[in-house]
């Protein structure tokens, strides 16, 4: 099967045959032989698209000569692709039959070839439709974790970030719309990412490195979330919804809406969310045994105001469009953890005593697409982003340290004509991004961070293989004009030490602060490989191996102080301790981390059974990762947070206990190593009848030193099954997963046990005024478990919510 999909589209006009000479008139069935009707058929490496109408027929005029392969695609049904020979003053009629594949192919849209979940060499998986508005949450990695390979950092259900394979962090980007998110989600846990999930059309996630098309950054996945900000038609369409949550008394609106002329395409989005702490089945902080304060323990500071809108227009061309969207973002959310001592609690209201974000994101992105009429090139996509985002702490009414980050980007795909049955093209892109936090956390000096990256992106069929190959080299540059290096009071606490010594020390450190300025360049090289066999009817084998390099960020080299979202004093890899146990300038080489990674993937396409059996390992080199040194440095004021540095993940217990300089936090030091990784993903589904279904997943990742050891907050195995039931009207599903408990922990973390979690929901659509509308009802936790997130930096204070009753109304016009 040939697979790619050109997405700008010129709807072919359904005009009877005789009129144009150059024609393909056709009919799309089912394995049955009914019709389908608006189906989607279109010319690969052109514009055209129709649809079938409501008896399944489709006309695409105006056709060159020459040989053609179409693409047809319609929900509930695998993908067909089929050449058809065009000759001049020919009219031809041709009949597909669909056949029914269990598991929906979605197309990636941001990528210059074609990649979806069922016919790309790599690992992907799209979120789109009803699924999507189904698993919608708060943050963005709570949203994705019922995705095989995906899973929650769980920042206490305000911060939450997606884990792909047991990377996350400056490892996975996340994305709008094929432009960086441009938020400060990727240096802390606790920083919320900067998009909203109830707005978006699709997720996709493209599992394993995806450098090639997004740059290093994402060497460990890519989260891209799509909407339709920048229309691309005007279609009148759009959708609303109101929901409440019992378990944190939470209230969402939200509305998205395309409209406009011939010419000119008008979008508009927003939402409003608000939620009070969420109740958990146990106490974090009290013996689990305890019955007397089971269902009625919330988790302090976990409460969240957030608020956006959208407006966006296009130009809408015969051969493509341009159009320019603006985004404000606004999110109010507490800390769990991060609040200030007992003494301080007596004399402060509530309010007063909770630390929280305040952030504010404006985003400008234009983008467009052309058709060209040249000998080479066939198409150029053109995407270019602005983003100012900044999120200010507030600790006791006032401002603590504020996060800033200013991007600009600029990303342009020349796709060329077929060339030798070789479709594809070159890519440039371009960012850079002015990173600041001031304040009493700022833990990482301002920087400025810039890229420029060439890529090219290739893929041709040979008979019953599609080869898919590319290579990326950037240009990565990294400036820093305060780089600050304390000579910090940094000392074991079974070291006696008195007041007057630790007093003596600071005021020595304040003297001996050392200020130089940084400037590092790298250049990553990346190349990719991979095949795709269709063995035999309905099956395919696909193999994809990559090697792929990613420049540090400013944070893993840079940072010198406390950062207490993680409860840690972390220190960037450009230091290190001497033999004395002092901190100073590291005389190691700063290099590229390397990763040599490799899936395999077998998939059964058709039928009443589907599957996508992945198998991957990832070796990576020079990987950098953050080790505790035994050491304690004062966090620079008292927040009294002993639970945050008992309980985050980076501490052990009983050192905490043992510890009772609340103010002062285990020093963390970021270093390099070889890692592997590896590990399966597996998905079944089963159309039991045309109702009924059954879905099957598992995932796992082993992720250890190369030498011996495991790398810290590793997800679990875990294991799950949905049974759906689905009509016209009627849509019911309860979701089934095991996290199997997880001992394979580095040194001062601890083990993590096991929970199942068991989610219900249900939605019937009805018409009310002519308007289109679905209620429903979902519930999530229904056996109330205590469940706690293994690869949370707050896993002991912070676990997941109880159970929970989400009741709520989705009308679409």
């Amino acid at each position: 099967m040939k697979r790619r999909s050109q997405l700008a589209v010129l709807i072919a006009a359904l005009l009877p045959a005789s009129v144009l000479a150059s024609t393909i008139e056709g009919v799309v069935l089912n394995n049955k032989g009914k019709v389908v009707s608006n189906a989607t058929v279109e010319v690969e490496g052109s514009d055209l698209k129709v649809t079938t109408d409501e008896n399944g027929k489709f006309v695409i005029a105006e056709l060159n000569n020459g040989l053609k392969e179409l693409h047809i695609v319609a929900p509930g049904y695998a993908h067909l692709h089929r050449d058809i020979t065009i000759i001049n003053d020919k009219k031809q009629s041709v009949t597909f039959n669909l056949k029914r594949s269990p598991i929906e192919v979605i197309d990636i849209e941001a990528t210059p070839i074609h990649m979806s979940a069922m016919e790309s060499a790599s690992p992907v998986s799209v979120l789109s439709g009803e699924q999507l508005r189904r698993q919608q949450a708060a943050t963005l990695g709570d949203s994705l974790e019922k995705l095989p390979g995906v899973n929650t950092n769980f920042h206490g259900k305000v911060a939450s970030t997606p884990i792909i394979r047991g990377l996350s962090g400056p490892r996975v980007l996340i994305t709008q719309n094929g432009l960086d998110v441009s938020d400060v989600s990727r240096v802390g846990p606790d920083h919320s990412v900067a998009s909203e999930a109830s707005t978006a059309q699709q997720i996709e996630v493209l599992r394993g490195p995806a450098t090639l098309f997004y740059g290093s950054g994402a060497i460990g996945g890519v989260v891209n979330v799509v909407d339709n900000r920048v229309p691309t038609d005007s279609t009148t369409r759009g959708e609303w919804n109101l929901e409440h949550n019992s378990v944190d008394n939470q209230k969402v609106a939200s509305f998205n809406a395309t409209t406009g002329t011939d010419s000119v395409a008008f979008y508009a989005d927003a939402f409003w969310r608000e939620a009070d702490d969420y109740e958990v089945p146990v106490a974090a902080d009290i013996d689990s045994d305890d019955e007397e304060h089971r269902g009625d323990y919330k988790v302090e500071n976990s409460n969240e105001e957030s608020d956006g809108f959208t407006v966006g227009a296009s130009y809408l061309m015969d051969n493509g469009f341009i159009g320019l969207a603006v985004e404000q973002f606004n999110r109010q959310y507490g800390i769990p953890g991060h609040t200030h001592g007992e003494e301080e609690e007596e004399e402060h209201s509530d309010e007063e005593e909770s630390v929280f974000a305040d952030l504010e994101q404006t985003k400008v992105q234009l983008l467009g697409e052309y058709n060209l009429d040249n000998k080479w090139l066939n198409k150029v996509n053109l995407r270019v982003g602005h983003t100012d985002y900044e999120h200010a702490e507030i600790e006791g009414g006032a401002v603590g340290t504020t996060f800033k980050n200013e991007t600009n980007e600029l990303r342009i795909d020349l796709l060329h004509n077929q060339f030798s049955e070789w479709n594809g093209g070159i890519s440039f892109h371009y960012k850079q991004s002015d990173v600041e936090a001031q304040g009493e956390e700022a833990f990482t000096p301002p920087s400025e961070t810039e890229s420029f990256a060439v890529a090219l992106m290739e893929e041709r069929h040979f008979g019953d293989f599609l080869v898919q190959v590319g290579g990326r080299i950037e240009r990565v540059t990294i400036e820093a004009g305060d780089v600050l290096l304390p000579n910090i009071d940094a000392h074991a606490h079974d070291e006696a030490q008195e007041a007057d010594e630790h007093e003596h020390d600071h005021e020595e450190s304040a003297e001996t602060t050392r200020v130089f300025d940084v400037e590092h360049e790298f250049t990553p090289i990346s190349l990719s490989a991979g095949v795709v066999w269709d063995f035999t009817p309905n099956y395919n084998l696909g193999l994809s191996v990559s090697r792929s390099e990613r420049a540090p960020s400013a944070s893993e080299l840079l940072s010198f102080g406390p950062h207490i979202g993680t409860g840690t004093y972390e220190v960037g890899a450009l230091f290190d301790l001497d033999e004395d146990g002092h901190l100073g300038l590291s005389s190691q080489t700063i290099d590229l981390e390397t990763a040599n990674n490799i899936d395999l993937t077998l998939r059964k396409t058709q039928g009443d059974v589907g599957f996508i059996l992945n198998a991957f390992y990832n070796q990576v080199d020079n990987y950098y990762y953050q080790i505790d040194t035994g050491l304690f440095a004062e966090s620079g004021h008292d927040h009294g947070d002993e639970e945050g540095a008992d309980e985050h993940d980076h501490g052990d217990e009983e050192g905490a206990d043992e510890h009772d300089h609340s103010s002062e936090l285990p020093v963390y030091l970021f270093k390099t190593d070889d890692v592997i990784l590896h590990g399966f993903e597996a998905q079944i589904a089963w159309q039991l009848t045309d109702e009924f279904k059954v879905d099957l997943f598992s995932d796992y990742v082993r992720a250890r030193l190369k030498d011996g050891g495991d790398l810290p907050r590793t997800p679990p195995l875990r294991f799950g099954s949905e049974l759906s039931y689905q009509t016209d009207k009627l849509s019911a599903h309860i979701h089934v997963t095991r996290y199997q408990k997880q001992d394979r922990t580095a040194p001062q973390e601890t083990a993590t046990d096991g929970y199942t979690l068991v989610d219900a929901s249900i939605s019937y659509d009805l018409s009310v005024l002519n308007q289109d509308m679905s209620v429903y009802l979902r519930g999530t936790n229904l056996t109330d478990t205590e469940a706690r997130v293994h690869s949370s930096f707050v896993k002991n204070i912070a676990p997941r919510p109880g159970r929970s009753f989400a009741l709520g109304i989705r009308g679409y016009f």
